[in-house]
This record gives C-alpha cells, structure tokens and sequence, in this order.
C-alpha cells in the first residue's frame, strides 16, 4: 500500500507539472520575457511563504488559539514519539496544546525536522492512550513524509496557471515584441491566440485546483498507513476517527458524572430514567460505541451522493472510506476489522440529490435565464433586471423555507442524528438537543463563535451565527467562554456538508434562552429585495 500511494504521489506531482509545462511552452511560442518575470515573481513569493510560514503559523497559533508549546505531554505519549523519531530518524516533534475539550490534531511545518503537531485537550479526554498515540502517529507520518512541503510546492502549479491566464487577458504592455514595426494582423494574431491559451489555462486551473485535492486526500490515506505500521494497532486509529469524525464517544471517555443526570437536572427536561434511554443502542455492554451505532453513521458517507459531491471539494477522504481502508488490513496485525460494512443501501439517493442541487442553485439559474430571455425580447435592461430579480428572490424565500422547517424541532440525540441518510446542507432536520458546551467549533480560536456540544452519545458542532459578522466576532471574543462548561439546550437544523452539524436557532442556557437571527433575517431582507425588483420592474418602462 505504501508504494502504491508513493507512487500515486509522484505521478500526481509530475502530472501537474506535466500540464504546467504545456502552457508555458504555447505562452513563449506566442510572447517574450515579460511571462517569464511574472512566473518567477509568483514562486517566489510561495517559496517566501515557505520559509517563513511556520514561524508565521507559530505567532498565530499563540495569539489567536493560544497554543502552549510548553505543555508537557504525558509520559506514555513522549516515549511513543521519541521511539517514532528515532526509528524514523527525524528530531522531535514541537508539541503545541490548546486548552479546548472539542478534540482536534493537526501538524505544520516545512520539514520532518521542524514539524510541530498540535493537540487540543479533547484529544486527551475523548481518546484512549492507544487511540491517542494512533492520531499522533498520523501527524507525525504527514512530518516524515514531508507532506507539508510536497503540497506547498505543488500549489505553484495552480498559481501559474492562474498568471497566465491574468496575463492572457491583456497582453497589451504585458509582452514585448521583437519589432515594433509590427502589423496590425500580427498584433490581432497575437491576441487571438492569448484568448486561446488564457482559456486553456484556466481550464488547467480548475483541473489542478481539483488534482491537488484529490493529492492531499491520498496523503490523509497514507499517513493512516504509517500511522498503523508504527503502532501496529489499526483498530485504535479506526476507533479515534469514529470518535473525531461522526462525534461517537463513549461514556467512559467522559470526565466526572455521567451528562444524563446533570442535563437534565439543569434543564428539567426529563427524568434521568428516560434521559438514558434516549443513548440506548449507542453502546455495548463494554461501554464502547456500538458497531451498529457506528454502522449507521456510517450510511450517509456511503449512500447518499452529496457524500461523493463534498469528498471532491474536499482536502480529506469522507471518514467512512478511511475507515473501511484500515478495516481491510486489520488481520495483518492479529486483529478483527473494525467494522465489515453489511448494511443494504436502502434506495438510490441520487435524484434527491439532483433535487436539492436544483434548488441550491435555483435563484442563480432563474436570474441568468430571465435576463438572457429578457435581452431577446424585451430589450429594456432597468425591466429585465426587476423582473430577473422578482423570480430569483422567489426562488431565493422557496430554498430558505425549505432548509428551515419549523413545524417540529423533535428532541434528538448525536447517535440518532448522525445516523440520518437523508440529509444534507439544504435538506435539513429540525432538532431540539441537550448536553454541555465543551469548547469552539475551531477548537481554542478566540475569533470562532460556534460551539461543540457532547451528549450520552457523542459530540455535535453547533454552528452559531448571528445576522452581522461583527456581532459574531464580538460574541466569540467576550460571550461564548459564558457557555464553556453549561448544560444547555439546544434548538435548531441538523445538517451534514459533510461534517455534522446543527445550525443553531435558541440555546437555553440557565433558564435563559438566546436566539439567533440570521434566519428570521434571512427572510427579511429577502422580502425587502423582492420588493424593490417588484417596484423596479413596475416602474422601469416610466424612468
């Protein structure tokens, strides 16, 4: 497997340089230097940001999410990585630690001899030892695979291409020209083919963007081969992604009383008695996540098609696919598979998809269509414009009516929520949820106003937002550590994109409940601008 993916890699990385090079050899067929000097301008400036990007990062990891690069890292945990260096012949790591129970791990730096890997403290309370030392191995197989510098340099690719096709656009005063006694032709032909290679460029800017992030998703499946040879323990890499990425913990993972009796105290919702057996299933008789319970949360990575839609876009594999990867070699190291995938997929889920796309994109689609439309046979602009806007801000109210049902916020838990296939970003679930605020939704950021919340069942991230950016920022850096700690409950849209989420309407908190309003905002200002295309497209024929 690791030759393979090695493999992978460098073919990706000769791939896009591949691309690369047939633009620039079609630019100085056409053009001179000029090209030149602003290819060299843009590396050097990634190579800059290269070298002094770490100790760049490092500033902002102090001052924004209050990194403590002295924290002491426990005993069981600074041996497995002294060994992992020595083995691997690469200095120790720099261990950051940010004080913030949502758990997260992630690493930076140029070279494996100048890695720094950061933990939050919900990596350490959500996590057992084994499990603990597995997420760290994957950090640390990102360091000395020099991952960090492989995808800062393949970045170049895009950023030329995206010059070139800048350059393209206005090749005047852009190029020289080898005589000035040039005809107007050749100048014309000059141009005709700058259009024709700024637009093959751009194309190749698109594909490079895409190859790089399906690049950086082999990497995430090779740091988790490197993560099992060095602990030769799959099953607890499996357990921390399941754990991390769909939020299912297990009870005994929880410092102090069990979360049933306090929330529900706290709020008076229900009686302890029904309050645990709202976690029923989501355990077995050992105190560990159910295979079921993880089987299901497992569906909507597998079988919905928005699953597939967000993987592409994204940097790392859907948790799901990682999962399944590490299950198939688990007997290579005396262990059963984490989890053998067995459930049926109960139906195709492909034309929701198309469905709830249509509606994603329905006010984009009607206003482009109404204006081309209008061009032909109204040829009145002030009126195409009115009327363009009328129908998209329609379909604008019919898409956030749709992602925001209010008819029946039914209480729910993490384990049951995230075993839903039929959801999406605009196909949403309301929800009523209870449990305690752990930390940040970016964990120790003092700039991110969302929340992590942990029920009897797991960990959700709550997305907070209020209407203005400013307020949010305001609310983030001198009201959310209010909700660090407290038992609060929550109602809201449950929504996977693909991570998990809940995008909050109230939080009760202490008997209080604050709302937010980007909803009801929402459709105000939708209304407001449905109202001034409507006096447009009445009153544009008179101006």
């Amino acid at each position: 497997m690791k030759k393979s993916l090695l493999g992978v890699s460098l073919f990706t990385v000769v791939g896009l340089y591949a691309l690369l090079s047939v633009v620039i050899i079609l630019v100085f067929m056409i053009f001179d230097l000029p090209v030149l000097w602003a290819i060299l301008l843009s590396i050097a400036i990634l190579l800059i940001q290269f070298i002094i990007g770490p100790w760049l990062t490092d500033l902002s990891m102090k001052w924004f999410y209050k990194v403590d690069f002295k924290h002491e890292v426990p005993q069981y945990l600074d041996e497995f990585i002294k060994q992992v260096c020595q083995d691997k012949n690469m200095k120790y790591p720099k261990i950051g630690f940010i004080n913030d129970s949502a758990p997260n791990a992630f690493t930076y730096g140029r070279t494996k001899n100048d890695a720094r890997i950061v933990l939050t403290r919900g990596i350490y309370e959500l996590l057992d030892e084994d499990e603990v030392k597995a997420v760290v191995a994957h950090e640390l197989g990102h360091a000395c695979h020099y991952d960090m510098m492989l995808m800062t340099f393949v970045q170049i690719v895009p950023l030329i291409l995206y010059a070139v096709y800048e350059i393209c656009l206005n090749p005047s005063g852009m190029f020289s020209k080898k005589s000035s006694s040039s005809s107007s032709s050749s100048s014309s032909d000059d141009s005709n083919y700058a259009e024709i290679v700024g637009a093959i460029a751009f194309v190749l800017y698109i594909i490079s963007q895409y190859i790089i992030l399906w690049l950086s998703r082999t990497r995430e499946y090779y740091a988790d081969t490197f993560s099992i040879k060095t602990t030769k323990n799959p099953n607890a890499l499996a357990s921390a992604l399941v754990k991390i990425g769909f939020g299912l913990s297990t009870k005994d993972t929880v410092s102090g009383d069990t979360l049933s009796t306090k929330a529900t105290a706290a709020l008076g919702i229900a009686e302890t008695k029904g309050s645990k057996a709202l976690a029923i299933g989501a355990y077995d008789k050992d105190g560990n996540v159910s295979k079921e319970s993880i089987k299901r949360a497992m569906q909507w990575d597998l079988f919905n098609t928005w699953a597939k839609f967000y993987e592409i876009h994204s940097t790392h594999p859907l948790i799901s696919k990682r999962v399944l990867a590490i299950s198939k070699i688990s007997k290579r190291y005396d262990q059963e598979p984490f989890i053998v995938f067995d459930l049926k997929k109960p139906k195709s889920y492909a034309p929701k998809f198309f469905k709830e796309l249509l509606i994603m994109i329905l006010p984009t689609l009607l206003l482009i269509a109404t204006i081309i439309t209008g061009i032909v046979v109204i040829e009145h602009m002030l009126t195409i414009f009115g009327v363009g806007g009328v129908i998209a801000m329609l379909a604008s109210l019919f898409k956030h009516r749709y992602s925001h049902k209010t008819k029946a916020f039914k209480p729910s838990t993490v384990e049951s929520l995230v075993g839903n296939i039929d959801v999406s970003n605009i196909k949403t679930i309301p929800c009523t949820i209870s449990g305690k605020i752990i930390g940040r939704g970016n964990p120790g950021c003092i700039f991110n106003e969302d929340f992590v919340i942990q029920d009897d069942t797991g960990i959700m991230l709550l997305n907070y937002s209020q209407p203005l950016i400013t307020i949010n920022k305001f609310f983030a850096l001198f009201k959310s550590k209010k909700y660090f700690d407290k038992y609060v409950k929550v109602r809201g849209w449950y929504k996977r994109a693909p991570v998990p989420f809940i995008e909050v309407l109230t939080i009760e908190i202490d008997g209080k409940i604050k709302k937010c309003h980007t909803v009801r905002t929402g459709y105000i200002l939708r209304f407001i601008a449905l109202g001034v295309f409507t006096a447009l497209a009445i009153l544009a024929p008179f101006l």
